[in-house]
């Protein structure tokens, strides 16, 4: 199977995102850390629907929806480090990649909406 950039570096960042949950969890912090978990996770899930989508737009709109995820979980990371529940060594190595997969995915939105 081909490897896919986006997939792979979505899913690895899920994975991170679940593991940040965890801890911040154990820490008793629960409310941010659910909205944290359903970003975090959908960014990846999006990107697994729009790869099975069934035309170009239905692609566009489930690419569209997994970089607005991507953006909404760099707000829950930036928010909590403002906030001091997670460690800003913790949240800059999220935020990097978090908006390393928002500039992938506006680079496949702008050249899949070029050539429709």
């Amino acid at each position: 199977m081909k490897n896919n950039l986006i997939q792979d570096k979505s899913y690895q960042f899920s994975l991170e995102i679940i593991q940040v949950c965890k801890d911040l969890k154990i820490n008793q912090e629960f409310i941010l850390s659910t909205q944290l978990l359903k970003s975090g996770t959908s960014v990846g899930a999006n990107i697994e629907e729009a790869l099975a989508a069934f035309s170009k737009k239905d692609f566009i709109f489930r690419m569209s929806i997994a970089y607005k995820e991507a953006r909404e979980t760099s707000y829950w990371i930036r928010l909590l480090k403002d906030s001091g529940d997670i460690s800003n060594k913790s949240a800059l190595e999220l935020l990097c990649k978090s908006q390393e997969i928002e500039k992938i995915l506006v680079s496949i939105l702008k050249t899949s909406k070029s050539n429709c």
